[in-house]
């Protein structure tokens, strides 16, 4: 089975010792994505949907890189510091996989990286 690092400077950089995915002759492993904008590195600052949708753009951009697209996500997990704001984030995620959705996980934590309130991580299907 092989193994590559996948990193593309249209998504935010690692901001830690990870790599941004990591692709196998099957699979694609996105870590999780914070509502960075990869252009400034900063914080995208809107609300939990807007958030979401930063999310989804920088998983398609490194799942560009890696030569496949969102289509092909079969898992993700939504880390939330707040589940008030699942409703929201359901409808941005939503829009974005209209049709036969990944299977998914959400869950409540305590806290998240850079003070984010959302995170994302994505498992793919490789091209």
């Amino acid at each position: 089975m092989t193994r590559k690092v996948i990193s593309t400077k249209l998504a935010p950089a690692a901001i830690g010792p990870y790599s941004q995915a990591i692709a196998t002759d099957n699979l694609l492993f996105i870590s999780g994505q914070l509502p960075i904008d990869p252009t400034s590195g900063k914080m995208f600052d809107g609300n939990i949907g807007a958030r979401t949708q930063q999310i989804l753009k920088n998983a398609s951009a490194i799942a560009t890189e890696a030569g496949t697209d969102l289509n092909r996500v079969i898992k993700t997990t939504i880390f939330l510091t707040d589940l008030a704001d699942f409703q929201e984030v359901n409808t941005a995620y939503g829009a974005f996989f209209p049709e036969a959705p990944p299977a998914r996980s959400t869950v409540q934590v305590a806290a998240l990286p850079l003070g984010s309130n959302i995170e994302i991580e994505f498992i793919l299907m490789a091209s």
